[in-house]
This record gives structure tokens, sequence and C-alpha cells, in this order.
């Protein structure tokens, strides 16, 4: 694995973190720690945690097999808040490695204190965009699946742009999918929804399918408090699952 960053303050080439250079598909937030969440920070993040990598120019790729210490099938979770459904689903699989992406660090450090109480050795955490963790951490054919769920639907017409599932993040997916592997995303967005499924539909390397035993990795998730929100709210949750074609 390339060199750490805890904390998540500097990137690689010593650049400031927050400085990327396109029009990115989170918000800007400050927050700040508890005690207890620094603590587990400082402890645990030097070796499971990592800043995404978002310059141009040769490095090397993320060594999953050196990080986790075994050779497994790896998942990309991008956007996983504080890892409700990250957490659950590692515990259901423990013979699959997941990298979990997320800006916000107060949501990595609360997944990092649930995998330390747990006692959960299969999840790792990068700190910054899922588009730089897919283009310079992960070669092609890399992963067995991504997973995308819930992300900010930037409802308004003019921030459509700044929504992370359109025709080219999906199609650099799908190049990092090994065959046969799964991109699962699902969100309570209608238009959102139909925005997704048409470039996943569009996608040459993509195929259409259900949810079965026949799939690499589970698509069984826990449901989550924001979900549950949702569902009250009338918000009916879609699930768009593909493969990679042969």
């Amino acid at each position: 694995m390339y060199a750490q960053h805890p904390g998540g303050s500097t990137a690689p080439d010593g650049r400031a973190a927050h400085l990327y250079p396109r029009v990115t598909s989170f918000r800007s937030r400050r927050s700040s720690l508890t005690q207890a969440q620094q603590e587990v920070w400082d402890r645990l993040w030097p070796t499971l945690g990592t800043q995404a990598r978002f310059t141009e120019g040769p490095a090397p790729l993320l060594d999953a097999e050196a990080w986790f210490g075994r050779q497994a099938p790896v998942i990309l979770e991008i956007g996983c808040g504080t890892g409700t459904s990250t957490l659950a689903m590692a515990q259901a699989e423990p013979d699959l490695d997941v990298v979990a992406v997320e800006v916000y660090r107060r949501g990595l450090a609360q997944l990092l204190g649930a995998m330390d109480r747990e006692g959960v050795s299969n999840i790792r955490l990068v700190r910054g965009d899922g588009v730089d963790a897919l283009e310079h951490m992960f070669g092609p054919a890399s992963l067995t699946g991504v997973r995308v769920f819930f992300p900010d639907p930037w409802p308004k017409s003019r921030h459509h742009k700044r929504r992370l599932l359109k025709s080219d993040t999906i199609a650099l997916i799908a190049n990092r999918l090994r065959p046969g592997g799964v991109l699962h995303a699902a969100t309570d967005h209608a238009g959102y929804a139909e925005q997704i499924a048409e470039a996943g539909d569009a996608e040459p390397l993509l195929l259409r399918t259900r949810p079965d035993g026949a799939l690499p990795i589970s698509t069984q998730r826990p449901t989550t408090k924001y979900e549950g929100k949702a569902r009250h709210a009338g918000s009916p949750v879609t699930e768009l699952i593909w493969v990679r074609r042969p």
C-alpha cells in the first residue's frame, strides 16, 4: 500500500486534501470529533485509514492484499456515511474485503469506533472523493463489487452535474470491475433513479440483473435510519444492480 496520511489533512503530493481540480459530488461541511472519537481516530487511522489520491501522474495503486494482510475479493463502497450498512454487510461477508470511502471525517470516525467495538477486521477506510479513489487507487478489473447507497441526489437541475452516478463515472466503475463483478446502487430519489438506470443500461460493459444467489457479493442491505425516514416520508427506494460482462 502506498504511504498513508493520518488525519487526512494532506494528500500524497503534499497539497491540501480539499483542493479538488473538478466539480465534486459532495457538499462542503466542517465537523469536529468528540474526545472519544479522536482517541479512536489517533489509535486506528494510521493502520486502517488513508487519504484518497486526486493528482494526475504516475503513482502506485492501492495494494489491498498488503493492507488487509490477505488475498480476498475487494468491494469498494463509495459514500459510506457513518458506516451502518458497511459494518453489517462486512460482518455478513467475512471472506470479502471492503474499502469504504467517505469525505466526512466524523462519519469515518464513527465507523472506526464501531469496527473497534465489534472486532471487525475486513474494512479499510479512505477519506476523500470516490471518483479519485476509483481513478488513482484501483486498476482495471480489480474490484469484485462497487456499492453506492443513497448518493446525494442534488435535486435542483442546475446541480445535476454534481451527481456522482452519471455516464462517465459508471463507465469508470465498469472498467474497475472484474468480469462478473457487481455494481449495486440504491436511491430514494425517483429522478435520480431514472438517470442512474439510463446511464447504467447504456454502459456496454454492464448488464442489468436481479439480486440472486449467483452474484459474488450480497445485495441484502440493512435498513438505515436515513432509509427508514425516507420510507416513512413515502419515498420508495430503488435498487439497481448490474454485473460486468465477461
